[in-house]
């Protein structure tokens, strides 16, 4: 899902990005793929990719088709694919995913649930 060129910041079809000097403040909702690098405090929900920048700081619920987190988060992830969490990442919270890829040296403190994807819909 997420390869080498989203990793360089060149995700295809970007709807919107939260720049590195950018701080958002309340409930960020869409359907299109969305970059952080930026701080947002409140909540992020997309029905498409996610990309959270190793320098971002997240404080939000989050919820995505499927992310990549590489900053900090506080809050609770829930994604309906696949989850990557890179090595400087630090998540405070519960995750829920469908499938997990989680980099030596990333720091999550909560719960982590499997949730196959047609389980998710459900609740």
């Amino acid at each position: 899902m997420f390869n080498k060129e989203m990793e360089k910041g060149g995700l295809k079809d970007v709807e919107t990005v939260i720049g590195p000097s950018v701080k958002v403040k309340g409930d960020f909702h869409g359907q299109g793929n969305i970059i952080v690098e930026g701080i947002v405090e409140g909540s992020i929900k997309t029905g498409n990719s996610l990309y959270v920048g190793d320098k971002a700081k997240v404080t939000a619920n989050i919820e995505a088709k499927d992310a990549r987190i590489g900053g900090e988060i506080v809050g609770n992830v829930k994604v309906k694919g696949h989850l990557e969490i890179a090595a400087n990442a630090r998540i405070m919270g519960d995750i829920e995913a469908a499938s997990l890829a989680v980099s030596r040296g990333a720091i999550l403190n909560g719960n982590c649930s499997m949730v196959a994807e047609k389980e998710q819909r459900k609740s």
